[in-house]
């Protein structure tokens, strides 16, 4: 799994498709990360812009993904499952490669916020918080790319249709009453832009429901492809 893990990253990287979310990542902080939190409220702002980061970067994170996993020819994808031991290795690897690629992604686009956070003089739990919230939301927004993959939306247009619409449909559901059924974005922007205190106290039921969605969705995926060609 690890050897095809790096082999679907590698192809990812040297096709220069990873070029795609990177710019829109440096756009981001360009644009919207390049000016430092200042004024009395400066530790509170570090600390908002994590939460605005994972709610940026989550259908980047899902765009992502879905390219790396689309990186593969289908021969290719073909040989790879039938060389692998078990049916399920393949998939699993996609979802390790990317990861792998997001969690990379994230590096880059929270390098800003850890500064700024560090200058503004934001505890440690806080920073540590901000980072775990935006590795469990790129999980997330992984497996929302491999659902709109072309291994189960075959269609180019229609996966990409299918992309976007999903990200907008879970950012309406977590506005309503069905907020369970979302990733809870108003929940983890609502934390935090509250300040450290109210961020430290909620994070524990966002990052369970952050989890319980990504297991639940992640085992959707597995036994979909699990019963595809």
């Amino acid at each position: 799994m690890i050897a095809l893990a790096r082999f679907q990253f590698a192809g990812y990287v040297l096709s220069l498709r990873v070029l795609q979310p990177l710019i829109v990542v440096l756009l981001i902080i360009a644009l919207v990360l390049g000016q430092g939190p200042g004024g009395a409220n400066a530790a509170e702002l570090a600390v908002g812009t994590f939460g605005d980061v994972a709610a940026f970067m989550f259908p980047v994170w899902a765009w992502s993904a879905r390219a790396l996993l689309d990186t593969q020819p289908d021969e290719q994808r073909n040989l790879s499952a039938t060389a692998a031991r078990r049916r399920t290795t393949p998939t699993w690897a996609g979802l390790l490669a990317a990861y792998s690629i997001n969690v990379c992604l994230s590096a880059v686009i929270l390098a800003i916020p850890l500064i700024q956070a560090a200058a503004s003089g934001v505890q440690a739990t806080p920073i540590v918080i901000g980072t775990a919230l935006n590795l469990l939301v790129a999980a997330a927004g992984t497996l929302l790319g491999a659902w709109t993959s072309r291994a189960i939306i075959p269609d180019p247009g229609v996966s990409l249709l299918a992309l976007l619409g999903g990200a907008a449909a879970l950012l309406l559901l977590s506005l309503g009453p069905l907020d369970r059924l979302s990733v809870p974005m108003i929940g983890w922007l609502h934390a935090a832009h509250h300040g450290p205190d109210a961020f430290i106290t909620d994070f524990p039921g966002i990052a369970l429901h952050l989890a319980a969605w990504s297991v639940v969705v992640g085992i959707a995926y597995l036994l979909t492809k699990r019963h595809r060609p």
